[in-house]
């Protein structure tokens, strides 16, 4: 029989027994750095920079099904080939309408997500701010943006509608509209706190938060897997798909303009089609990210011929500047040529706690079979499931994430 277990304890568990197993195999610790929309030639201001490790580790989460957990390409019975040179470390193609993992490659790998987890940000916020509000920037909302941080252009002193901030979080990835969304919101630790929460009732184990914004903070991750339920959960906002599908649009100008309002391009160039990059047929919308640590992350969502697809990919190796746009685009087809003939490897969608086991609320399984998944319970044994073990585990993680947020912000 499968001991109960908090969010918090499952997570604090599987983060620690992943450490002792794997031995550093995960992501090392982020580094800070901004978040310009390509990679420059040159590091980013401010920010010595960080190298992913390249090795996955070799037991991770099998939250969607065990195959999920296994390192390296996974593909089910009937699956085509795959594209040729794929170079993320991590990526998944998804169904949106089913929930079904078409395929998928260290899903669950915990890497910095940079610019991406304003997916979830989104996710948290939007409901909350009244479509309707408006606020007039101060410093104060602006204060404690990484050096180097990508921006719309908010000018303190100005006043902003919360759809125009919003266009600046998802066509700039603007760091400033966050700071002043997460200022509506209560906040930026309260804002953090909120994404948390979020991120844990989306089931997206894999993501710990200490930023609103994606801007790189040690011990700052995320998954392919987690990214992805971010996605398909924005789509079923309006609001949301329409900003993450909007290419242009005017933001409000500030003095270098004489107050004329400025167009900007969505920085997600499958979508806008800017700087070389050719648009993808029947594309809905998604998030891309850069950060010298996290490299070049990008999730995106595509209809075609009744399916809508999901993919995630994050950090592509090979040192081209539109790789990332190149293997999205390779992933959609590829998605789109499975749906419907592939045998699923996992799916996005929560598990059922087993007949007649009653979870205390907030409780959920960590996989689609045991909880802990690759690891599994007996591998764990005595050494780290205890009842007073847990609560310790979760003390110690609550004290580090509380003094990581401090540092971060």
């Amino acid at each position: 029989m499968r001991l109960p277990i908090s969010p918090q304890a499952r997570r604090a568990l599987v983060a620690l027994t992943a450490t002792a197993v794997a031995a550093g195999a995960a992501a090392g610790p982020a580094v800070a750095s901004g978040h310009p929309a390509q990679p420059p030639k040159s590091a980013t201001p401010g920010a010595p920079g960080g190298e992913a490790k390249k090795a996955p580790p070799a037991h991770m989460s099998t939250l969607g099904g065990d195959q999920l957990g296994r390192p390296g390409d996974q593909l089910g019975a009937g699956a085509p080939a795959l594209p040729p040179d794929l170079s993320a470390l991590s990526w998944m193609v998804t169904d949106a309408d089913t929930g079904q993992v078409l395929g998928a490659r260290n899903a669950h790998w915990q890497l910095p997500p940079a610019s991406t987890l304003k997916m979830l940000f989104a996710d948290t916020v939007l409901p909350v701010v009244p479509h309707d509000a408006s606020r007039k920037v101060s410093d104060e909302d602006l204060k404690g943006m990484g050096d180097g941080s990508s921006a719309v252009g908010i000018v303190p002193g100005q006043t902003y509608q919360s759809p125009d901030l919003w266009r600046g979080v998802f066509l700039r990835s603007g760091n400033d509209a966050v700071h002043v969304l997460a200022a509506m919101n209560g906040g930026i630790d309260k804002t953090v706190a909120d994404m948390q929460k979020k991120a844990d009732g989306l089931h997206a184990l894999d993501t710990h938060v200490l930023s609103p914004d994606g801007y790189d903070a040690p011990g700052q991750v995320s998954s392919a897997y987690d990214l992805t339920l971010f996605l398909r959960a924005g789509l079923k906002s309006k609001d949301f798909t329409e900003y993450c599908g909007t290419a242009s649009a005017d933001f409000p100008g500030g003095p270098n303009t004489k107050g004329k309002p400025f167009g900007i391009s969505n920085t997600n160039r499958l979508l806008s089609g800017i700087d070389g990059v050719a648009k993808y047929p029947g594309l809905i919308g998604g998030k891309n990210g850069y950060t010298t640590n996290a490299g070049n992350t990008l999730a995106e969502a595509a209809r075609r011929d009744g399916h809508t697809i999901l993919v995630t990919v994050m950090n592509p190796q090979e040192n081209k500047r539109d790789k990332v746009y190149t293997e999205m685009r390779q992933l959609l087809d590829w998605g789109f040529s499975a749906a419907g003939k592939a045998k699923p490897v996992g799916t996005l969608d929560p598990p059922k706690p087993a007949t007649g086991l009653a979870l205390p609320e907030g409780a959920r399984a960590g996989s689609a079979d045991s909880g802990i998944g690759a690891l599994g319970w007996t591998g764990i044994g005595a050494a780290v499931v205890v009842a007073g073990g847990a609560g310790v585990l979760v003390l110690t993680r609550r004290r580090r994430r509380d003094a990581q947020t401090d540092a971060a912000s």
